[in-house]
């Protein structure tokens, strides 16, 4: 589903990523871990195409397609998901409003036309209903006044209306007490399916509790350097990242 070899990346000449190889085949969930400023989410900012990040050597293949030159909507509508750490607000929007959007623009880009009106509110209820969202909050602004639990618990809504082939959620666990952490990561649970894939970028080991990954990542210096099972990030959270320093030297 999403092939990454010798890929190199960075913003303004300053060079972040350098040779990053990856492989995540549907049914997968991965896991990338490293330390700040490793460049974990400059992987998922490259992977999704923000324009700020040039990519200037290597492959990144979704789907078999070279999606390099492609700009941030036609990756979305080829099925790309991105959950940004800092999910921004847009007053007078509301959050159904932007679902509905988003929406019909995919499908306006796969040649199809606009998702009924009554099989969108069913969809929307139901998406909702999975998260444990208070239906009042979908007529609320986005993102404006929200919390950074009800900014992530949106973003998991989106990605469950938006049934991506892939997910990619940056750091989806920062700002989350427990309890929220729990509703999101049952949430992305329930969305997982022999025919998606999930990469979650995290620091910390708490929400791998909650999302079990099939395979843990170590990015360090704008590299993944070791790659393992989920029984590495206990090892991380145990020992920190001065032990694989130490083994690269």
């Amino acid at each position: 589903m999403l092939h990454i070899k010798n890929l190199h990346a960075g913003v303004s000449n300053k060079e972040i990523l350098k040779g990053i190889d990856l492989d995540v085949n549907p049914g997968e969930v991965h896991a990338i871990m490293g330390p700040n400023g490793s460049g974990k989410s400059t992987l998922a900012s490259v992977i999704a195409g923000k324009e700020e990040f040039e990519v200037t050597e290597g492959e990144l293949d979704f789907q078999g397609e070279d999606i390099t030159e492609l700009d941030p909507e036609e990756r979305a509508h080829k099925g790309l998901f991105l959950s940004f750490q800092y999910p921004i607000e847009i007053p007078g929007v509301t959050v159904t409003n932007f679902i509905k959007t988003a929406i019909n623009e995919t499908r306006k880009a796969q040649g199809l036309e606009d998702m009924p009106a009554g099989e969108m509110l069913k969809k929307i209820r139901e998406k909702a209903d999975l998260l444990e969202i208070d239906r009042k909050f979908l007529s609320r602004s986005l993102n404006e006044g929200f919390s950074g639990g009800e900014k992530k618990r949106n973003e998991i809504f989106q990605m469950a209306m938006m049934e991506p082939k892939l997910a990619i959620l940056d750091e989806t666990d920062s700002g989350l007490d427990i309890d929220a952490l729990k509703v999101v990561a049952n949430g992305v649970n329930r969305l997982k399916s022999k025919d998606n894939a999930v990469v979650v970028i995290t620091h910390y080991q708490r929400l791998l509790e909650y999302i079990v990954p099939d395979y843990v990542h170590v990015l360090m210096g704008g590299k993944i350097v070791k790659s393992g099972g989920k029984e590495l990030a206990y090892k991380l959270e145990e020992k920190g990242y001065d032990w694989i320093k130490e083994e690269l030297v």
